[in-house]
């Protein structure tokens, strides 16, 4: 196996009800040396674009609809003339950033994206928002969680669209099922696993986010 995982890390705000925060993104590439997809076009599409290099872009796959997530995503697009992936229940949220532009292309539960001879499954995990997606690659032994899951937690939910029993059932039904080695690469901060943070589930229950 030949396909790689490349991380880079950019800068920029989240806003939603009214608010506006400054935040740093993970974005995930992954692919060898000849094709990759991108996991997230958050903030600055040069410096993705600059980690891509000559690769074909396969797609931009987007965990969901936040403007921290997707802002990017028209202009790498662009650039490298590549489908955009997105659940359709957060149409929503891609609407407010680009009224004009719909998703190429929709996510749907237990599809299967191909890139460097890697499987890539999705994986419909609602909460943070209705649409939110994890995508889970069983010969890398990693998933990528977006805002569904985090070291110390399920993502936010006091927001918009949000939900914290939802956001529980997916991440106790459809994630922690997973084996416990696989490594969790989040959309902020620290990658962790689901062995980690299983144990856990019941403290955040308690504790209500």
């Amino acid at each position: 196996m030949t396909a790689r995982i490349d991380h880079l890390v950019t800068a920029g705000t989240f806003s939603l009800d009214g608010g506006t925060w400054a935040l740093e993104n993970n974005v995930w590439i992954i692919g060898d040396d000849t094709e990759c997809v991108v996991i997230d076009a958050a903030h600055d599409a040069d410096a993705i674009l600059a980690a891509v290099g000559n690769r074909r872009l396969l797609g931009i796959l987007s965990t969901h609809g936040h403007n921290d997530h997707i802002g990017a995503a028209g202009a790498v697009a662009e650039a490298a003339d590549a489908p955009i992936y997105l659940h359709p229940d957060d149409r929503m949220l891609w609407d407010v950033i680009y009224p004009q532009d719909a998703p190429v292309r929709d996510f749907a539960d237990g599809a299967r994206i191909s890139v460097a001879g890697v499987e890539l499954q999705v994986i419909h995990t609602p909460g943070h928002s209705p649409g939110s997606v994890c995508l889970y690659a069983p010969a890398l032994g990693t998933l990528f969680s977006g805002d569904t899951l985090f070291h110390g937690g399920p993502g936010a939910t006091g927001r918009s669209y949000s939900d914290f029993p939802t956001i529980i059932e997916s991440i106790s039904t459809r994630l922690l099922t997973l084996p416990a080695d696989t490594v969790v690469n989040t959309g902020h901060g620290e990658s962790t696993s689901i062995g980690a943070e299983a144990p856990d589930l019941a403290d955040w229950i308690a504790r209500g986010h």
